[in-house]
């Protein structure tokens, strides 16, 4: 029986009681709105309610006696063993064996959709992450906000929404021409120009320039630094794309941020133009010394925004503000950003910009700001000089070692990564100690079909052992975890209850046989704990999927 079930039993049984209180009022309570928690000391229990001391007051009752009501009422229901009431009026259920474990089947038969639930059905969502400059190679922070991003994207599709992973391509501006620059100066075999980019990979890319165009240095020196830039740009971006596809890390949209500031079909304002004007229609536009405003103070702001300067020209929230919208134009409600530990003034700024576009800034944007993490013994890049790059650490330490490492902890948290536990194939390893849960399960799956143990019998009342008891009580809560976590964009909750996971399978596996000793018969419990077997081992992959992380059937 799973809380959802639980929680509507209570619904029936609270129901009657309400109308007793308010005759003909409609009973406003859901069955969501009933929350359980697993007991930390399972004498007590499988799960634990405090509803009667939240609705005692409403209901002009004393919680004591309200969970009474309320438990001698679960105590028919069937497959419910015993309800008791403890303490100010906590509700501690136990429940029959046979109910507990028919989780094992229900698990083994959902497969990959188990886990799977619909709290965020309805809701179109775009995740932004990473969106770097294709000026370089993608660096450390990058990785963290590209595990993160990914983890986040795959709970949300999880819970039911409807998600983009988009990144966004900062392909305007300075930074785009300096990048042109290094790139023709290394062509022509000359010194960094002041404020560009240094390092190997300039010169590589050069290369590849020369290559492609053996004419550069023929064309006019306007014609050079364009044709330059434009080869420059390319491949970077192919590299970038390259470095995220092998890290597991695939995007939806791939957002230029010329499109931006390009003129539209027929002469018509670009995008940035438009912003300006839809702002303006919102009533939160203003000019002061010949440059255009936004009263983004009236959201919470520390100050106002220009939005367009003396000179014409369009500022970098301009662009900000065009993306925003144009997310919305695209059918995304909600949007979150996921953004590096010194974009800390961005948070505000987006906010305010949301309020002046007419959304509401504490529904339709969340921003995330991540803590840097640091990895020691790392070397910085030998190509890129002054980083240490994604690609480095990940042919280091491993796809699924260094993703699940950036997952594991809050992304408001300093990380620091220690690349020797990393790659140990020992339990204090977190990464391998799941992923060998997974492997065992599969190792005791190939054991048991030699034994000739089978599902054909499944008896859920006879996993009655405490290892049993713990494990199942665990495997119901993945749906809850998946959801909660989604909720509040947090993957390390998924990957520590997997690590929670892992030790109670472990535990079971001392304790609980599926094949049976010498020469002893097979019988009907061997069968039935092989389906508690198979159904952890799809939980734990289905956990590690969300995580993109794999699950080795060997190790």
């Amino acid at each position: 029986m799973s809380p959802d079930a639980l929680a509507e039993a209570v619904l029936s049984v609270l129901t009657p009681i309400a109308a007793e209180r308010a005759p003909g009022e409609p009973f406003a309570l859901a069955a969501a709105d009933i929350v359980f928690d697993r007991p930390r000391n399972r004498d007590h229990g499988d799960w634990a309610t405090n509803i009667a001391m939240r609705l005692a007051k409403p209901f002009g009752t004393n919680p004591r006696e309200l969970a009474q009501r309320i438990a001698d009422g679960l105590a028919q229901v069937d497959g419910i063993a015993e309800v008791e009431v403890a303490g100010p009026g906590f509700i501690n259920i136990r429940l029959e064996a046979g109910a507990a474990g028919a989780l094992a089947r229900t698990i083994v038969e959902a497969g990959d959709a188990y886990g799977r639930n619909d709290s965020q059905a309805g809701r179109s969502i775009n995740v932004e992450f990473v969106s770097a400059n294709p000026t370089g190679p993608l660096h450390i922070g990058h990785t963290r906000w590209a595990a993160l991003g990914d983890a986040i994207a795959r709970l949300l599709d999880a819970s039911g929404a409807h998600v983009a992973r988009e990144y966004y391509i900062n392909d305007a501006g300075v930074q785009m021409a300096r990048f042109a620059g290094s790139v023709l100066a290394a062509a022509k075999g000359e010194d960094t120009p002041e404020g560009g980019y240094a390092g190997a990979y300039i010169g590589d890319i050069a290369a590849r320039v020369l290559v492609a165009r053996p004419d550069l240095l023929d064309l006019p020196e306007e014609e050079q630094l364009l044709v330059a830039g434009e080869l420059a740009y390319g491949y970077q971006l192919a590299e970038q794309k390259e470095s995220l596809a092998l890290f597991n890390v695939h995007f939806d949209v791939w957002f230029s941020e010329r499109v931006l500031h390009a003129p539209g079909v027929d002469g018509a304002p670009s995008l940035v133009d438009q912003a300006v004007d839809r702002l303006r229609a919102q009533g939160h536009v203003f000019e002061q010394d010949d440059a255009v405003w936004v009263r983004t103070t009236d959201f919470g702001d520390d100050k106002d925004r220009v939005i367009r300067r003396s000179n014409g020209e369009y500022t970098y929230f301009a662009a900000d503000a065009a993306y925003y919208l144009n997310k919305g134009d695209r059918g995304f409600e909600h949007k979150i950003y996921l953004l590096g530990a010194d974009h800390h003034g961005y948070v505000h700024r987006l906010k305010a910009l949301a309020g002046a576009a007419g959304d509401d800034p504490e529904k339709d944007i969340e921003v995330l700001i991540g803590q840097l993490v640091s990895v020691g013994g790392a070397r910085l890049s030998k190509r890129a000089g002054n980083v240490i790059e994604m690609d480095d650490l990940r042919e280091w330490l491993g796809t699924d070692a260094l993703r699940y490492s950036l997952e594991r902890s809050p992304a408001d948290s300093p990380l620091s990564l220690d690349p020797e536990l990393l790659q140990r194939r020992t339990n204090d390893n977190p990464v391998f100690y799941v992923q060998y849960a997974h492997a065992r399960t599969h190792n005791v799956s190939r054991n048991a079909a030699d034994s000739g143990v089978d599902r054909s019998e499944f008896a859920p009342e006879l996993l009655v052992h405490e290892a049993e008891a713990a494990l199942l009580g665990a495997l119901q809560e993945f749906p809850r975890i998946v959801a909660f976590a989604a909720e509040v964009r947090e993957p390390h909750r998924v990957a520590r209850y997997l690590e929670e996971l892992a030790g109670l399978y472990h535990r079971w596996y001392d304790n609980c046989r599926v094949i049976p000793q010498g020469d002893d018969p097979i019988e009907t419990v061997h069968r039935t704990r092989l389906w508690l077997n198979d159904a952890t081992g799809q939980v734990l992959r289905n956990g590690l999927r969300l995580l993109g992380v794999s699950a080795p059937e060997r190790m």
